[in-house]
């Protein structure tokens, strides 16, 4: 059961970074590899400045504020400079292992002698049951943990909910149609460039906040924890569309959020089954090429209806 609410977390928590990519890869249709770099740079910067005496949640608020930085850096980059928008995130995102380095000071930052957010949960679960253990249908569960992950699951609605609002007001609108046709916008007046790097720092505003509640839920913040993570957001975001099937704005963004805990369980069921840790990335891809071809496979084998006489 332990292991399962950590699936749970884990997966919540990254489904924020699912939300980011889907902002970046769903509406601009810019696969940002800036992701690897800000959710390592959301987490070192919330980690230092919890271990300095800030409080948790400015720390995280501000971790998600550096990831912003970074996407408007990319964001910058590819439309003032016109520098290609892959090669734009791989620019920034390889710039960002050097300056993550410098804002920890060091390779790890350990954070289990420090208060966080995620003790909050285990606050509420420990007030409201009264114990450290609970049964729920029949097995025993640490407290804590299942209450860290009820915290989880409202924040991420929260800002899934916050997000689905946004993409609905006038900006978010814009934004949306400037990644479908960003001629018309052009020629509507409207600022294209403007749109796209502010929509980059949006997306790598929650990739940065996802890797700021990952470190204080794991307990360190670390120079390498960023690796692949472009590569998790693309599963989830992909895994999420075709379960909730449509394209509509508020499905897409809950398919990201199951697609990201889906893509969690199946991680932890293989590690379970004896995968080996060091075969994880490879298998990570496998599932990825999977939710790529999958949905057209099934396409092709389902018989085509006849056309109406």
């Amino acid at each position: 059961m332990t292991l399962l609410l950590g699936s749970l977390t884990i997966g919540l928590i990254l489904a924020l970074l699912a939300m980011g990519v889907y902002v970046s890869f769903r509406i601009f249709d810019i696969p940002d590899i800036t992701t690897d770099g800000s959710i390592t740079l959301g987490a070192a910067t919330a980690a230092i400045l919890i271990v300095n005496g800030t409080h948790p949640v400015l720390a995280t608020l501000a971790g998600a504020a550096a990831g912003a930085v970074a996407g408007t850096v990319t964001g910058i980059l590819h439309t003032k400079f016109k520098i290609n928008a892959l090669l734009a995130g791989i620019l920034v995102m390889t710039a960002l292992y050097s300056v993550n380095l410098h804002v920890m000071g060091r390779s790890n930052v350990p954070l289990l002698q420090t208060e966080n957010v995620t003790d909050y949960g285990a606050d509420i679960g420990h007030a409201i049951v009264g114990s450290e253990d609970m049964d729920i249908f029949g097995w025993e569960t640490d407290t804590a943990d299942f209450f860290v992950m009820v915290l989880a699951a409202f924040f991420v609605a929260f800002v899934g909910a916050l997000l689905y609002w946004f993409f609905r007001t006038n900006v978010g609108t814009a934004m949306r149609a400037t990644g479908n046709n960003p001629q018309m916008i052009r020629a509507l007046g409207a600022n294209v460039e403007r749109y796209v790097v502010f929509g980059l720092a949006v997306s790598n505003g929650l990739v940065a906040l996802a890797g700021a509640i990952l470190a204080q839920y794991q307990g360190f913040a670390d120079a390498q924890m960023g690796i692949g993570m472009i590569v998790w957001g693309l599963a989830s975001v992909i895994i999420g569309e075709a379960l909730v099937g449509e394209r509509s704005l508020g499905l897409t963004i809950i398919g990201a959020v199951m697609g990201s805990v889906l893509f969690r369980l199946l991680v932890a069921i293989a590690l379970r089954w004896g995968l080996n840790p060091n075969d994880l990335k490879l298998i990570t891809a496998v599932f990825v090429f999977a939710a790529l071809v999958l949905p057209g496979f099934i396409k092709k084998l389902k018989p085509n209806k006849p056309a109406a006489s």
